[in-house]
């Protein structure tokens, strides 16, 4: 034991421990606050006009390097406060039991003293990071230098060994992943999930992926005797209809069923009097690599609901309507008019029959998988380019983890396959089968 002359002296060496005790406790409260803020909230904190909120958004937007630099200053204060607190123990002459007290006693600080400060913080973190900001402000003034130097050797070190690493995800990519995140655990529901990614696939779509093929389009003949010209546009389930006059490739109009049945009603059911053509509005024409989103903002602009969309040779390629690509966004929307054709029956075993000219999209969203859709539109589709044949009845496909059996053909089109997930092909598979 020491005598009372030596306790200014311990005073002096306790001193510095008591106040880098305090600074790492300070730092890891800043630490925890920091990366528990919500950007979210300090968003619309900062719509109030508040300088200091403000800078806190700006340090969070990349919260790497401040973090960085709080475990920087940290890892300072720690080693600080051994140091001091080392040469104090060993000034108080102590044998070697009570050196192994002091240490676990150490340990046991050590570990009350970095947890403790997080838990308290998490109640409010982005309170708590706005009390603590001049302490992150300050720990990135002092190391930032050293953090930037870190960062770029270990740049250069990962591009130099690790070239095949993927680069950091979009900002796109990144909310999709959250959002899914989020799903998979129970807090986000799954049409909540697939409204944001049909809204945050809309920018690589085309109209292409979203429009109603030309085999597929109804239109009328303009040349067909009026009465049964006005029977089909009446009995029709779509309010717009295209006209073509020659050829079905000719498109020379579009009629809307309203306007259609206030003229019939004015020339008293006469439809030899009826001035069709005079009735239908001009076509619009869109190329079919129009970005999806691009053309919601012109359906808007323009206030017109359905384009004719053709290729580069300005041959007429299908149609795409408002509806069209909402339902992209929102999924299926169906009203008493329409016919409800799904295409797609799933089986308690996850499998599924499905039409070979349901769109890939569809079926993610319906099923709740993942297939691709970068190379092909429909289901068919994507089995032909994956197969690089035209396959037959019976002859079956395993790739990107589903398996495809074909079921039915007509000429060069597969009209129908049955699609099961691998997982639920083994689990299924009795024992002893391969």
């Amino acid at each position: 034991m020491t005598d009372t002359a030596n306790l200014p002296h311990l005073a002096l060496l306790l001193a510095p421990v008591v106040v880098f005790v305090a600074t790492i406790i300070v730092l890891s409260a800043a630490g925890a606050a920091l990366l528990g803020a919500n950007r979210t909230k300090l968003h619309h904190w900062e719509r109030g006009g508040n300088d200091r909120v403000r800078r806190l958004v700006e340090l969070t937007a990349d919260r790497a390097q401040p973090v960085a630099a709080i475990r920087l200053a940290r890892l300072v204060a720690t080693v600080l406060a051994t140091i001091f607190a080392t040469r104090a123990v060993f000034d108080l002459g102590v044998d070697t039991t009570m050196l192994a007290v002091y240490t676990l006693a150490a340990i046991g600080v050590a570990i009350i003293l970095d947890m403790g400060p997080r838990v308290s913080v998490l109640a409010r973190p982005e309170r708590a990071a706005l009390r603590l900001l001049p302490v992150v402000e300050a720990c990135m003034k002092v190391f930032q230098p050293v953090i930037r130097s870190i960062e770029w050797m270990g740049t250069a070190h990962a591009r130099l060994f690790y070239p095949e690493v993927a680069d950091d995800l979009s900002a796109h990519e990144e909310l999709r992943e959250a959002v899914d995140l989020l799903h998979r655990e129970g807090e986000v529901v799954k049409a909540d999930r697939d409204m944001v990614g049909g809204v945050l696939d809309l920018a690589e779509l085309t109209l292409a992926d979203v429009m109603i093929h030309r085999t597929k389009m109804e239109t009328v003949n303009i040349d067909q005797p009026p009465r049964d010209l006005v029977r089909q546009l009446l009995t029709s389930p779509f309010t717009r209809m295209p006209l073509w006059r020659d050829k079905p490739e000719n498109i020379i109009g579009v009629v809307h069923a309203r306007d259609l049945a206030r003229a019939y009603e004015r020339v008293g059911g006469d439809a030899d009097r009826l001035d069709i053509l005079g009735l239908a509005s001009p076509p619009w024409f869109v190329p079919e690599t129009t970005g999806a989103g691009d053309q919601l903002k012109a359906f808007l602009k323009r206030k017109i609901h359905m384009a004719l969309v053709v290729d580069e040779y300005g041959d007429v390629q299908g149609l795409v309507t408002l509806e069209d690509i909402l339902e992209e966004i929102v999924g299926d929307i169906a009203d008493e008019q329409d016919v409800v054709v799904q295409g797609v029956r799933p089986y308690p075993d996850g499998s599924a029959s499905v039409d070979g000219q349901v769109p890939i999209r569809d079926l993610n969203r319906m099923m709740d998988w993942r297939l691709p859709d970068e190379e092909a539109t429909t289901i068919a589709g994507l089995v032909i380019h994956e197969a690089r044949m035209i396959p037959d009845p019976g002859q079956s496909f395993t790739f990107h983890g589903f398996r495809f059996h074909v079921l039915r053909k007509q000429r060069n089109r597969i009209t129908a396959l049955k699609v099961t997930p691998v997982d639920a092909l083994r689990q299924f598979t009795p024992p002893g089968r391969p």
